[in-house]
């Protein structure tokens, strides 16, 4: 997101000087590289939303900048299954909510008719949605860089903010050995977010708690279960989508990802511990209200993680033939989720916008899809 609004910067205004500030040594180094690199169309989310508008205008611009910048990419097409008769109504509205948010050409399925999609999957009924596929993000990543370079964008790697002072109208940065003057400042630091905006002087109204999804891959030879996406029903008692199946750019299936509290924000490994960050969510009220509230899904989650055979059997809701021996150990992610004192989890896409500054607090999946919409949008709001 962060390139993707230099870009629309950059593009739209020449006349501007843009400097992308990043701490790592590379750019793109977390959520933007720790994903299950597909391409979302904006099915799920509440009509009206931000979330719901740009990632059906995202999909569709990142499509085109793949097809531009010969970034490997493929619109594949989804299904999201019923699988069982409860399910039909919640898959109904998403189906009509996909409708209403304008996504093309939406199919319903018979259960019969989603075997011959995906022979290996077994349900009731499915919705199949067409627009949806998969991409190398890295891949995305290295052709902004090389948009943004050609512009005179100035990229500072390595160089974590650790002070941000109002200078007149402006801003002082300091990042690393770096002091850097703005006149405008744009916070899209992901799973740090809530800390860049409280360095700028905002208070902390909403606190990101990471939870880390964890993936298994499957055998090789066991590849054939999965052709493309199979998605489930999300379960309205747990505010995630639920494990699904995926298969990546480079041939592999994914299985996953569960959602389980990480103890450090970078953590993607369960013996990473950052006592600063851990303090930072267990003294959060949100995410102990948030615990009482979905007490059966958090343990459902937490066992899972500990658990392949449980992992598997949640597979198998969708695909009957998996087994605990087709799963090998997968990557994970880290979600930057921003959630409220109450512990709601914010839903939707959420920008402060104030004191020449733009700070996206609140940009889970589908972020990464909308990352060219959503960066257009925010230099609209700057120029």
């Amino acid at each position: 997101m962060g390139l993707g609004t230099a870009y629309a910067l950059a593009t739209r205004s020449p006349r501007l000087r843009v400097q992308v500030v990043e701490k790592e040594l590379e750019l793109g180094k977390h959520q933007s590289s720790h994903n299950s690199g597909v391409l979302h169309a904006g099915l799920y989310y509440r009509t009206g939303s931000a979330k719901a508008r740009l990632a059906v205008t995202g999909i569709r611009k990142m499509v085109r900048f793949c097809e531009e910048h010969g970034i490997p990419h493929e619109i594949c097409g989804k299904l999201v299954v019923a699988v069982g008769d409860d399910e039909l109504p919640r898959l109904q509205v998403l189906y009509e909510r996909g409708c209403a948010n304008g996504l093309r050409d939406l199919e319903w399925l018979s259960g019969a008719a989603a075997t011959e999609l995906e022979p290996h999957v077994r349900c009731v009924a499915a919705v199949r949605v067409p627009e949806e596929g998969i991409v190398s993000f890295p891949a995305v990543i290295q052709a902004l860089v090389a948009e943004l370079r050609e512009r005179d964008v100035r990229i500072i790697t390595g160089s974590p903010v650790q002070r941000i002072h109002r200078v007149g109208q402006g801003w002082r940065i300091e990042a690393g050995d770096h002091a850097i003057d703005a006149d405008f400042l744009i916070n899209c630091a992901g799973l740090h977010a809530d800390r860049v905006a409280a360095l700028a002087g905002e208070p902390r109204r909403c606190r990101i708690v990471p939870f880390r999804g964890e993936y298994y891959t499957l055998r090789p030879e066991r590849a054939h279960l999965v052709r493309n996406l199979i998605y489930p029903v999300p379960d309205p008692a747990f505010p995630f989508l639920g494990v699904h199946l995926t298969r990546t750019i480079d041939g592999r299936v994914e299985a996953g990802p569960n959602a389980v509290l990480a103890f450090a924000r970078e953590g993607y490994r369960k013996s990473d511990i950052n006592l600063g960050d851990l303090f930072d969510a267990l003294s959060w009220p949100g995410l102990w209200r948030f615990v009482i509230k979905y007490p059966k899904a958090a343990f459902s989650e937490l066992r899972q993680s500990f658990s392949k055979s449980l992992f598997a059997k949640a597979l198998q809701r969708l695909v009957p033939e998996l087994d605990e021996g087709d799963l090998l150990p997968g990557t994970s992610g880290v979600r930057a989720q921003a959630m409220r004192p109450d512990g709601r989890l914010i839903d939707d896409f959420e920008l402060l916008e104030r004191n020449a500054a733009i700070h996206v607090l609140n940009a889970p999946s589908p972020a990464a899809t909308a990352s060219l919409a959503i960066g257009e949008e925010i230099a609209s709001r700057v120029l």
